[in-house]
């Protein structure tokens, strides 16, 4: 699980700056702040010990839009990314070198990519059964 968590970290960071104005880093933006807002809001009332339903359904309801949105958005962008990484090379290694190493940065994000949905997939269920634990 860890393996793949670097994988997403990596691939998020390291190829988003290429396609900025990709509607779809929009999409996955979007997501991830209503998320941490509801998150954090949901945190904050309840260390208040003052809930409001309304924080709770969100926290517990938005997730069902929220997610495939985000996993989407973050899948479309790799994918608008994969030209500019095979043309340039990007964070890619060639043998030979002096560490006989060669690692090819493009394969790593197609791997990246075909692993991210099993692993999302995992997670939503994971999330809806514990979801269903807390009610």
């Amino acid at each position: 699980m860890l393996v793949i968590l670097f994988f997403s970290f990596c691939s998020r960071f390291c190829t988003v700056h290429l396609v900025q104005t990709e509607d779809s880093v929009l999409l996955f933006v979007v997501a991830w702040t209503i998320t941490e807002i509801i998150r954090y809001s949901f945190y904050t009332f309840s260390l208040l010990n003052h809930l409001p339903y309304l924080i709770k359904w969100a926290r517990y309801t938005l997730f069902i839009i929220l997610y495939p949105m985000g996993v989407s958005g973050e899948l479309l962008t790799i994918y608008a990314a994969l030209p500019f990484v095979r043309q340039s090379g990007l964070y890619s290694i060639s043998l030979p070198n002096k560490y006989n190493f060669s690692f090819d940065y493009y394969t790593f994000l197609i791997l990246v990519m075909i692993s991210y949905i099993p692993s999302k997939y995992e997670f939503g269920v994971f999330y809806i059964k514990s979801c269903n634990r807390k009610s």
